[in-house]
């Protein structure tokens, strides 16, 4: 019987605009940063924050679960997500998903949890420079003053009219994370380009 087993390497879904989104970073003089960081592990985590496997899962992390809505707590190259009352979004250095979903289950025992890889569901677009939010605010209604949405901060919500989660980076110029499902990848990339062309 012959091997179906997938052996091409995984391909991004904006591989083909990396070079546009490098050369409108180039043309805006340092005023935005665009970039796609592909294939970032994603693992959705829902389970009793009250709960016993709450802090086991902390502490097998090395990570506190935020409790606090719409914010991000991260230690070292893992970074949790408030997404809901009961539910995280782990992101994580490439590669590392099925380690992070095993490590959960550990932890978590015979206690009730639900851990989903979601890394191949969505991208990362990194909006980056000093002109960021400007270009954010185009197609955000959201309130993304420092005072209001500054680092530790994230949101569900739409931009340019695509459903993403947002994300202030826990550095004043590391900018922002844009995690987009794959699908609607390309349209959002081709909306960010379009508007940061007022930066040119």
């Amino acid at each position: 019987m012959a091997d179906t087993a997938l052996t091409a390497p995984p391909r991004s879904p904006l591989a083909q605009a990396a070079g546009r989104l490098a050369a409108a970073t180039r043309a805006s003089g340092g005023a935005v940063r665009l970039a796609e960081l592909p294939f970032l592990a994603q693992v959705n985590v829902r389970l009793d924050a009250k709960g016993p496997a709450a802090d086991a899962v902390a502490l097998t992390l090395g990570l506190q679960l935020p409790l606090e809505p719409d914010t991000v707590v991260r230690a070292g190259e893992l970074t949790a997500l408030w997404l809901g009352p009961d539910e995280w979004l782990l992101v994580g250095p490439p590669g590392t998903q099925h380690d992070l979903e095993g490590r959960i289950r550990e932890a978590a025992g015979e206690e009730p949890v639900s851990v989903t890889d979601v890394s191949a569901q969505r991208t990362t677009l990194l909006v980056a420079g000093p002109r960021a939010r400007d270009l954010l605010a185009h197609g955000c209604a959201l309130d993304l003053h420092p005072r209001v949405f500054g680092p530790g901060r994230c949101a569900q919500t739409a931009l340019g009219r695509t459903q993403v989660v947002l994300v202030a980076r826990d550095e004043a110029r590391a900018g922002f994370w844009v995690l987009v499902r794959s699908s609607f990848a390309g349209y959002l990339t081709d909306w960010l380009l379009d508007a940061a062309t007022e930066y040119v």
